[in-house]
């Protein structure tokens, strides 16, 4: 089975040369702020003021200030998605898909608790049931090794639901509100290899 390449969903439609500066202006512009004055302080006003830009264009690129944070998680997620899809094993390509799902998992919650301050604010406080921040890559890529893995199991497309709610969204952001980001890494790196072990355990052939 071939890995699905999980970042093209269809050509993004073409931007303007003048939108993308605009864009980069915007994200870097949001990047200083968050560095120097935290995420409280990002707001769509004094993003639009800060990058001397109107406050129609922030409005038009981003829609909300959730959308400004969602924007710097989903430029960062590139290369993390990159790292998955043709990096070096075992996260990347190579690896038996065991080890691959253990390390996507510690590999992920490594990634959102270190932005956990943009994965926080980026969450939509309209929403009834907010899912954000998700991976899009996290569900196919899970999916994609239970199958190479042949599980015994009743369903694999729900598991690798129930396993890629195990990684994102807010659930994960509260356990690590408080804590220290690094040991809280750890710890939750270390239960996601235990939860992998026991749900999976070894393959058919491994076994035979």
């Amino acid at each position: 089975m071939t890995q699905p390449v999980l970042l093209q969903q269809g050509p993004p439609p073409p931007e303007r040369a003048d939108a993308a500066r605009n864009r980069r202006h915007l994200l870097e512009t949001a990047r200083a702020m968050l560095a120097e004055q935290g995420a409280d302080k990002l707001t769509m006003d004094a993003l639009a003021e800060q990058a001397g830009l109107g406050k129609g264009t922030v409005f038009r690129r981003f829609g909300s200030r959730a959308g400004i944070f969602q924007a710097l998680l989903d430029d960062d997620e590139r290369e993390f998605q990159q790292q998955v899809l043709s990096g070096p094993p075992p996260l990347g390509p190579g690896a038996p898909p065991v080890d691959r799902l253990i390390a996507y998992g510690r590999a992920r919650t490594g990634f959102l608790i270190g932005h956990r301050d943009i994965a926080r604010a980026a969450l939509d406080v309209r929403e009834l049931a907010p899912a954000r921040p998700h991976s899009p890559i996290s569900h196919p890529h899970i999916r994609y090794l239970l199958r190479e893995m042949r599980l015994d199991c009743a369903d694999p497309d729900v598991l690798a639901l129930q396993l890629t709610a195990a990684l994102d969204g807010p659930l994960l952001l509260y356990l690590s509100a408080d804590e220290n980001p690094p040991e809280t890494a750890e710890r939750l790196g270390r239960g996601w290899e235990d939860l992998i072990r026991r749900v999976c355990g070894p393959g058919p052939e491994e076994e035979a």
